[in-house]
């Protein structure tokens, strides 16, 4: 085993080749031996483990394990103890609360490569899993080997492979009793499904692991139409994501290319995203991070941004000559006007009552636009310009602090605040 890994990683990993690589060992079979392994191939490795505190006295004991090999070893080893609430999913939160700390070592201690023990048992379990719960393509291509700066070199490796290893190096390690308790979804399959399907076919993590290849390949076909298709269906206007829906509607399956187009915005409720290409303009649809809104013949994709209805307002003191936040912009005084641009405007300082207030609109707000005759309410300014309900969100207003607008942001100058004089101009700008 130790030849044959290190073959796969000159062939499939020589970028960790001399780097800083930090190995996430549990004190199990799996990442013990990946450990010993690279010990052996002399690479430049140190340990993190997590204690949960979930098994008591056990998870003590496998902390103690693994601060000893890392002793034995010569290894540098990182230990830290959590606590998890028992609410919702414990192993989720655990996985999500590892891989932050690992990150963090990372940043801190300039390692290159986290190492995991995942094997192909793993991708197999993995892949049942999702097949159960129902999943696109990207639940059916397995493991991926190297994601970002997390790497698995043990994925070409099965859970036997790595227990013979062990047993005929005289190896010990750490098991974990709950791995046995088929309560865990997980469990259920490793002991009770995996075996069947192994007995059907000895060879079944051979022809899995052709079956991802087939999976991963096919893949690779499907990202190379979407990256061909989204050139005629997707533009970006103001920071969003525009979806022409006249012409995604003409595709073979509208619903396929948008759930290809919108995988990584973490939608789940695809039928209603399907639905908003028919919808009224102004329905929305939200994940946890983005809003989709149908507006006209458009699809509108931004993050989500709830300061919109927030009542939060940020106040600028008359000797500020910048400010970063929410937005940044720029104060100049006492300077000849030039062309206005929607990024900067030129106002008449003496008619400022400062301070100045920078706030979202309102409904009611209503401004005198430059170049127009008359007051004109926001809302009507608004549909006049065409603007979506989040471009609209998205609008920032510089006020008197009496809450008369100044500038509608990006847009429009108010015309009662026009400077007519260079000694009492100021230039208001909007720094991108």
């Amino acid at each position: 085993m130790q030849e044959k890994l290190k073959n796969h990683i000159a062939k499939n990993l020589p970028f960790l080749k001399d780097k800083k690589l930090l190995i996430a060992i549990s004190g199990g079979v799996d990442s013990v031996v990946l450990t010993h392994l690279l010990t052996r191939l002399n690479f430049n490795i140190s340990l993190a483990h997590c204690n949960f505190h979930l098994r008591e006295e056990e998870s003590d004991l496998d902390e103690k394990f693994v601060i000893n090999l890392g002793e034995k070893l010569k290894l540098k080893t990182r230990t830290i103890h959590f606590t998890i609430e028992p609410i919702g999913s414990i192993q989720l939160a655990a996985r999500e609360l590892r891989y932050q700390w690992f990150q963090e070592l990372i940043d801190k201690d300039q390692f290159d490569f986290v190492l995991t023990a995942h094997h192909a048992d793993d991708n197999l379990e993995t892949f049942l899993i999702n097949l159960t719960r129902g999943s696109g393509l990207d639940g059916f291509t397995g493991i991926p080997v190297v994601n970002e700066n997390i790497v698995r070199p043990l994925l070409p490796f099965s859970r036997e492979e790595i227990i013979a290893f062990a047993k005929k190096n005289k190896i010990s390690w750490r098991e974990d009793k709950s791995n046995a308790a088929t309560k865990y979804v997980r469990n259920k399959i490793r002991h009770k499904i995996a075996p069947v399907l192994k007995e059907i076919n000895p060879y079944l993590l051979d022809s899995f692991s052709k079956t991802l290849e087939n999976l991963k390949e096919s893949q690779q076909i499907i990202e190379d139409k979407i990256t061909e298709v989204s050139k005629e269906i997707i533009s970006k206007k103001n920071g969003l994501l525009h979806i022409d829906v006249s012409i995604i509607q003409k595709l073979s399956n509208p619903k396929a290319y948008l759930y290809q187009l919108l995988k990584h915005y973490n939608f789940t409720e695809w039928n209603d995203v399907y639905h908003l290409l028919a919808a009224q303009s102004g329905k929305q649809i939200f994940s946890k991070t983005h809003v989709l809104l149908k507006d006209r013949s458009k699809l509108i994709l931004s993050e989500r941004d709830f300061s919109f209805i927030s009542k939060s307002i940020f106040k600028i003191e008359e000797n500020q000559s910048e400010i970063l936040k929410p937005i940044h912009m720029i104060f100049v005084e006492n300077i000849e006007k030039s062309t206005d641009t929607k990024n900067s405007i030129f106002v008449d300082k003496t008619k400022l009552k400062f301070p100045l207030i920078l706030r979202k609109w309102q409904n009611g707000d209503y401004f005198y636009p430059s170049g127009m005759e008359g007051k004109k309410k926001l809302s009507k300014y608004f549909k006049d310009e065409k603007l979506s309900l989040i471009e609209k969100q998205q609008i920032w207003l510089l006020c008197n602090n009496n809450n008369d607008i100044i500038w509608v942001i990006n847009k429009r100058q108010d015309n009662r605040f026009l400077s007519k004089s260079p000694e009492n101009s100021l230039k208001i700008m909007l720094n991108k």
